[in-house]
């Protein structure tokens, strides 16, 4: 692209209104956004970020608030259920509220738990190749990728395995809602998928309430007797059992399908990370930075910040370009290349400082797992028909990502 299409782009970009093909392949325009209008003024107030430094700057930045009652009141509406989930969860809070569900939160997420899933992670990862290899171009989205977190998560909360069938449906459909224009069909989705949850998890917490579970193993049981800072209200406890659901089902599942395909794509990357296994921790690094799970995030600035040599005034909406900022030539040698063997590799899928994502290493041993066993067992894995990469921006995966098995 040359500089003058480049400047074109960048000064009419419009995240409610992308170009063709943005969904896709975003790099180009992201690109152009950096080089000449890395502080790009959206609607009026409101800044979309997608240099490194500047959205570094904001994640450490305690004056850039997560707090999202003023641009989800006009967006779903006061008191509607998609605007009382979104305004409760600890992703969308700030302190004292965030602290406090964060610190009993952490408490059942520490690495000795992680440690503990290990075992049966493994064994969900084994039964899902198992069926995989009796079909001939398997999902991987559906039969693998998805199926993970979703176990994992259920377990977590305890839930019963017939219990477990709509929660990927819910979960598509409350984060489909954190578009930049989601339509009426997707409101009434999400709207109707959080009431429909609530409802189930009232009867969970009923019966939990009668039958505890083991606080060491049961994230439900330990949100719901809080610690000695307090507890959490019955509001406070239900959106954030949602929210458990939300970031962990959609960071793995798109982290396992987008590194997957990424590994087929550059081949030559799968065969060395086969060669050299040991390098699968760092691979999952690069999967995360290469193409990130969640590629936008937003703050309100409390107060005015000095970015990119422009001061934006207290009150300014800023979107952060997270995927943008993981294709930083400032910040990574080669870019868009893939390397499985990348150090150092800083990136920022999952965030900086308080907000950092809670369950970051619950979704790296999951996909750690499933990406060992998966090559160790299919080592000629390669795609097995066209891959459909979901339309949403905020949240880049695949609808489906057929396979042929090795």
């Amino acid at each position: 692209m040359d500089e003058p299409a480049a400047r074109a782009l960048a000064s009419s970009f419009r995240l409610t209104a992308p170009p063709p093909g943005f969904a896709d392949e975003p790099w180009p325009v992201y690109a152009a956004l950096r080089e000449h209008d890395p502080v790009h003024e959206l609607t009026p107030g409101s800044f979309l970020l997608t240099r490194y430094a500047d959205v570094l700057a904001v994640y450490r930045n305690p004056q850039a608030l997560s707090d999202k009652q003023r641009e989800f009141g006009p967006k779903f509406g006061v008191g509607t259920p998609l605007f009382e989930h979104h305004t409760s969860s600890l992703i969308f809070n700030d302190p004292p509220l965030h602290t406090r569900v964060r610190r009993i939160l952490m408490g059942a997420l520490n690495q000795r738990a992680i440690a503990r899933m290990e075992a049966s992670v493994g064994v969900l990862v084994e039964r899902l190749l198992d069926q995989m290899a009796d079909q001939d171009t398997p999902d991987l989205i559906s039969s693998f990728a998805a199926q993970i977190p979703i176990e994992v998560i259920g377990n977590l909360l305890d839930m019963p395995h017939a219990d477990r069938g709509p929660l990927r449906e819910w979960s598509l459909a409350i984060l489909g809602a954190l578009e930049p224009a989601p339509g009426p069909a997707p409101l009434a989705r999400g709207h109707a998928a959080v009431t429909e949850f609530l409802a189930y998890l009232r009867t969970l917490v009923a019966d939990r309430a009668q039958h505890p579970g083991d606080p060491e193993t049961d994230v439900l049981t330990r949100l719901m007797r809080g610690d000695a800072g307090g507890t959490l209200s019955e509001r406070e406890l239900l959106h954030n059992c949602i929210f458990l659901l939300n970031a962990g089902h959609e960071t793995t599942t798109n982290l396992i399908g987008n590194g997957m395909n990424a590994l087929m794509t550059q081949r030559e990357q799968l065969d060395r990370l086969r060669a050299e296994p040991a390098l699968m921790n760092t691979a999952v690094e690069e999967m995360l930075r290469y193409e990130s799970p969640v590629q936008l995030g937003n703050r309100l600035l409390a107060a005015p910040m000095l970015l990119g040599g422009r001061e934006l005034p207290a009150g300014s909406f800023i979107t952060l370009g997270i995927g943008a900022a993981n294709r930083d030539p400032a910040e990574f040698a080669e870019p868009n290349r893939l390397d499985v063997g990348r150090r150092p590799n800083n990136h920022l899928a999952f965030g900086q400082a308080a907000h950092a994502c809670s369950g970051m290493n619950v979704a790296r041993m999951e996909a750690r797992i499933a990406l060992a066993r998966l090559l160790a067992r299919f080592p000629r894995i390669e795609h097995g028909g066209a891959a459909q990469r979901d339309p949403r921006l905020r949240f880049r995966g695949f609808s489906s990502l057929p396979v042929r098995l090795g």
